[in-house]
This record gives C-alpha cells, sequence and structure tokens, in this order.
C-alpha cells in the first residue's frame, strides 16, 4: 500500500497521552500538527522539554509538534481532533464552536457517554459544534504502544462512510491500520462499555483468581456489550470487531489499562476515593458506568456485569460479596 500522504493541518484539542500520541502518529507521516491543552504552565513545559511526563512518559516529542493553548489556533485546519475524556468533551467542544473551519473533518477520539444526556461523543459533538461531520475514531490502542511505533489496528465510523474513509486514509500507516465503519453507535458502544468490564476483571484479578475468571468475565462481558448496543441500534457483527471485541481483550488484560489497574486495587481493598486521588489520568468506566446502569434500564437490558461494578464503585459492596453475586445468578442457557 502507498502510505504517501498530501501534509495536511491537523489540530488536536487534547494534550493527554492519547492525543499527544495520534501527534506523534500524523506528525510523523508529514502533517502539520498542532496539540491543544487548557493548562497554560503545562503546554509551556511540554514545547520547553519536548516531553510530556504527567500523560505519555518515556516519549520524546519532536519540534516540528507545536503546542498552544489559543482556541482560535484551530482557524484554517484540515482536521480537528477532540482528544479530552468524555466528562470534559461536551465544555470542550463547545469553547471550540466558533474557531472550527466548516469544512473541516472531525474526529472524536473520546470514549463514554455524556453523563448528563446519556447521548453519544459523536451525537455530543454535533450539538456542541453546531455540525453533523464527526467521525469516531475507537479500538484497541493504548497510547503507551502506539507512541513507540508498536502496530495497532482500529475503526474509523461515521454515518457518512465516505468521511470514515477519508480518515482511514489519513490515519493509516505502516504500524496503524485503519478500518472503516458506516456504524458509530456500534464502534462507540463498544470503546464506552468495555472500560466498565475491564473494571470487573482487575477486582477479579485483584482479589488473586486466575485466567479462568479473567476469560468468563470478558466473554460474559462481550455477551453485556452486544445486547447494550443491539438494544441502541448497532449493526451486531460490530460488537465483535476492533472496537468491541479487540479492544475489551487489550483493556482487560493489559498493564496499561487504566480501568482495570483501578478494579484490580479495588479488589486488594483499596478505598476508590483513594485510587482516583493517585492517579493522573482518568479511569473512564467509573463514571460511564452509572451512565451505562442507568441507559440499559431505561432500554430493559440485563446487564449483570455492569451493575456490580456500579455497586462496587459506587455503594461499597465488597469485592469478594460481587463476584459471588456474579457467580450464583440464577442458571440459564448461553
Amino acid at each position: 500500500m502507498n502510505y504517501d500522504k498530501k501534509p495536511l493541518k491537523i489540530f488536536i484539542a487534547g494534550d493527554g497521552g492519547w492525543g499527544t500520541a495520534n501527534a506523534l502518529l500524523l506528525a510523523g507521516y508529514g502533517h502539520d500538527v498542532t496539540v491543544w491543552g487548557a493548562d497554560a504552565a503545562y503546554v509551556r513545559e511540554i514545547a520547553l522539554t519536548r516531553a510530556n511526563p504527567r500523560y505519555l512518559p518515556g516519549v520524546e516529542i519532536p519540534d516540528r509538534i507545536k503546542w498552544t493553548t489559543e482556541l482560535s489556533d484551530a482557524a484554517g485546519s484540515d482536521v480537528v481532533v477532540f482528544a479530552t475524556p468524555s466528562r470534559y468533551f461536551e465544555d470542550v467542544c463547545s469553547r471550540f464552536r466558533s474557531h472550527v473551519p466548516a469544512d473541516a473533518l472531525v474526529v472524536s477520539l473520546a470514549k463514554g457517554f455524556c453523563e448528563r444526556t446519556h447521548v453519544r461523543m459523536t451525537v455530543l459533538a454535533e450539538k456542541a459544534l453546531g455540525r453533523r461531520r464527526i467521525v469516531a475514531l475507537s479500538g484497541p490502542s493504548h497510547a503507551e504502544e502506539v507512541a513507540r511505533g508498536i502496530p495497532t489496528a482500529v475503526v474509523a465510523a461515521s454515518k457518512d462512510i465516505e468521511d470514515a474513509k477519508r480518515i482511514q486514509e489519513i490515519w493509516s500507516g505502516p504500524v496503524f491500520r485503519v478500518y472503516a465503519s458506516d456504524d458509530p453507535v456500534g464502534v462507540e458502544v463498544g470503546g464506552a462499555v468495555k472500560n466498565v468490564i475491564a473494571l470487573a476483571v482487575g477486582v477479579s484479578d485483584g482479589l488473586g483468581f486466575g485466567d479462568n475468571t479473567r476469560a468468563a468475565l470478558i466473554t460474559r462481558g462481550i455477551a453485556e456489550v452486544a445486547r447494550f448496543a443491539g438494544a441502541l441500534g448497532a449493526n451486531p457483527k460490530t460488537v465483535f470487531g476492533l472496537s468491541g471485541m479487540g479492544d475489551l481483550v487489550v483493556t482487560c488484560t493489559s498493564r496499561h489499562s487504566r480501568n482495570r489497574s483501578v478494579g484490580e486495587r479495588l479488589g486488594k481493598g483499596e478505598r476508590l476515593a483513594d485510587i482516583v486521588g493517585s492517579m493522573k489520568m482518568v479511569a473512564e468506566g467509573v463514571w460511564n458506568a452509572q451512565v451505562v446502569r442507568a441507559m440499559a434500564g431505561e432500554l430493559n437490558v440485563e446487564m449483570p456485569i455492569t451493575e456490580t461494578v456500579c455497586r462496587l464503585c459506587h455503594e461499597g459492596l465488597p469485592a469478594k460479596e460481587a463476584i459471588s453475586i456474579l457467580m450464583n445468578r440464577p442458571m440459564k442457557g448461553e
């Protein structure tokens, strides 16, 4: 495949690990990349030291990547990328509403649901930006590995398949393969719910359980994702692709996974408030668990792992009791 690319102006809103990893990837193709962050002092530190120790330690950032705190620097961009956690996504998109060019492609890297309205991130971006040209990019892609050139594959999804294919062309390279999809519902649901399941797997690991337990939770977890996504209108096949099964497996098994790590610490008996307070980065599953549970209730979708994770994180359910609840549910067919 020919990876020669016409240089584009790409603006990334979000100076976290995933935003930085995408900046490294795209700048490596020769694109003109600018990264925006809200913390002026920290953005200046990154620009000066060419490192992002808070979110992506140990990775050198080349001089060709520019850093800014100015919203207006998005002007003239061919592609605008939003790479903030789901909790802050709406606010950041709203701040850029008058600065995103009308003809720019907009990409969401966020994984989750709006806590207030329960909508997906691309839907949230459409409303906050006042436009309908949004592409979701999701899949098994830890920033720590993408930034170091370790191969992976992801999915670009949009209601307009031509937009998804355009992002596929821009992002694909020798170590980063992108598939195109017209099912943003399935892609975004997979990326959001897998974080909740990873918390459960982490709890199992923290309790000292083994591979059998982990495999059971992953398998029953993808069943929950499939039921939930189907109720929201997703294509069932999407859930078993990279953005569903692929992202679920990596999030439930990787040492880089923040959600699995939080679950592991819960399983070892730490308090959630202490765990979250000690973290520099965000574990999306902690707050998205409550949103998913609420949505599942409205849709009448059974999600026992998600329900148990909510009780663990937010209602003080002991980890050992949580496993007992799941294991002693009424018997049923697979």
